[in-house]
């Protein structure tokens, strides 16, 4: 079940000249199934990336930031390999043996060093990588290798995803075109900072030395860092922006107009495959956009907004539409703001005023409040009425199938 979350199509995502990929059936957890993916970069590319703050981080991750790292990052990374149905987490010395086996294979087989790849795994933590399926699909990814491959792609990296999630646009610049495509995965242990999600984004632009690394990590705060559908951040989460220079764009400073226009389509776009993810979130029924506003600094937005979010009793009203607007409020009164002063929170649930000044508005109906809670998308909006800063966070119920798939995830 999803939220109004429509299937990609095939012919709505656009090739990135530059850009390739190539998938295939490892069997790493299960047969006949796309479950191995691999990604090609032109020389000159340019690559950032954005990873878990989990301490219990997974071995591809640590060596995604080793090998950013040793290779200057941005414009020496040629592919990216990604198999699902394993996270390749919590496996010790013996897991980072096996991403680098991963890597290893990979360059020999694109004659290119092993520290030009980026590796991804999502999937059961605590388990053994079984790297020599990995390496064997190598060879037949590597024949597919194609630019019409996106959908395939977003198909091969799913986990407890219903279906696939990918968008792609095409902006205009006063330096010419750009087109952007993306996929990513994730429906459950979703949290900010980051969520159990894999994201790439290429487009077909050129950046100026540092410049992608700073504007990748702005739009995974605007993105991927403002989802939640459960509070658990996950061990594998990683969001990768990748430019190849194949167009006439080429992005110089943070005052080109060019980069304006295209700063705006990545955050947009980035935003659009992060809601995805929510309106696929496991056993979700609703899409939850929660606005705060009126906060003296983006952080306490960020708190107060996330409390609401993460808080099982209201995401169990929500699946319920049930208007048990209490549960909001004490959420608020918890999220950490010592010196908040409730008597000016204001609090709308959709085009509903429902708390005023602190208490409940005097002209508030619950009918008007049960309306607005049986749709499948719901805006709640509180104003602090403390200062100019904003945030917003989009999430989902908590209903009885988040129970069953969890439930059974392994089995």
């Amino acid at each position: 079940m999803t939220v109004n979350l429509p299937l990609p199509q095939k012919s709505e995502l656009l090739p990135v000249k530059g850009f390739e990929l190539g998938i295939t059936q490892a069997g790493i957890k299960k047969a006949n199934r796309k479950d191995l993916l691999v990604m090609t970069l032109p020389l000159g590319a340019q690559v950032a990336g954005v990873f878990t703050l989990n301490r219990f981080c997974a071995a591809p991750v640590q060596i995604c930031r080793e090998h950013l790292a040793r290779t200057g990052g941005e414009n020496n990374i040629r592919a990216l390999v990604v198999n699902t149905g394993n996270a390749n987490a919590g496996t010790g010395t013996e897991g980072m043996r096996h991403a680098q086996e991963t890597c290893d294979a990979l360059a020999g087989a694109l004659q290119i060093k092993p520290e030009q790849i980026l590796p991804f795994s999502t999937g059961v933590i605590l388990e053994s990588l079984p790297v020599e399926k990995i390496i064997l699909a190598l060879p037949k990814a590597i024949e597919g290798l194609g630019e019409d491959n996106w959908l395939d792609a977003a198909e091969a990296i799913m986990t407890t995803d219903t279906q696939p999630k990918a968008s792609s646009v095409v902006i205009q610049t006063p330096d010419g075109q750009v087109t952007m495509t993306g996929i990513c995965k994730g429906a459950g242990m979703i949290h900010p900072n980051m969520a159990t999600m894999l994201g790439f984004i290429a487009m077909d632009a050129g950046f100026a030395p540092g410049m992608l690394n700073e504007l990748t990590k702005e739009v995974a705060d605007y993105s991927f860092n403002s989802i939640t559908i459960d509070g658990d951040t996950s061990t594998n989460d990683s969001f990768i922006v990748m430019a190849t220079g194949q167009s006439s764009v080429k992005i110089r400073s943070v005052t080109d107009p060019s980069y304006v226009i295209l700063r705006a389509a990545l955050i947009a776009l980035a935003e659009k495959l992060a809601q995805m993810i929510v309106r696929d979130g496991e056993g979700a029924t609703k899409f939850i956009t929660i606005e705060v506003v009126g906060g003296k600094s983006i952080e306490e937005c960020r708190k107060v907004a996330k409390a609401i979010a993460h808080s099982p009793l209201v995401k169990t009203a929500f699946f319920a539409s049930d208007p048990n607007l209490g549960r909001i409020l004490a959420a608020i009164g918890y999220a950490g703001i010592e010196d908040l002063d409730v008597d000016r929170v204001q609090m709308w649930l959709g085009d509903v005023w429902v708390a005023k000044d602190g208490g409940r508005n005097p002209s508030y109906q619950e009918a008007d409040g049960q309306r607005v809670m049986q749709s499948s998308e719901i805006t709640v909006k509180i104003d602090l009425g403390r200062g100019l800063a904003e945030q917003t966070i989009w999430t989902c119920d908590l209903s009885h199938e988040y129970v069953s798939i969890n439930a059974d995830y392994r089995s």
